[in-house]
């Protein structure tokens, strides 16, 4: 009953405080950077040295890591 009587203070003591502020207009800011990009840069691909750095078995086949944050086993 204590901790009811001590929110209804705060509350009431808080409802007080927001009487006293003005209402205002909203203001309004105009940014002229807003909404910038660039230019994606596109990098060459090469397959061969990509498959050079890759993992391989026996077979020939690339082998992948599993991802660690996957649920499968």
């Amino acid at each position: 009953m204590e901790i009811q009587k001590e929110a209804e203070h705060i509350l009431n003591k808080f409802s007080e405080v927001l009487e006293q502020i003005p209402d205002l207009e909203e203001t309004r800011y105009i940014v002229d950077n807003l909404n910038r990009t660039r230019e994606d840069l596109k990098e060459s691909k090469n397959p061969e040295k990509i498959l050079r750095n890759a993992h391989v078995d026996k077979q020939g086949s690339i082998v992948a890591e599993k991802g660690k944050w996957t649920k499968w086993d």
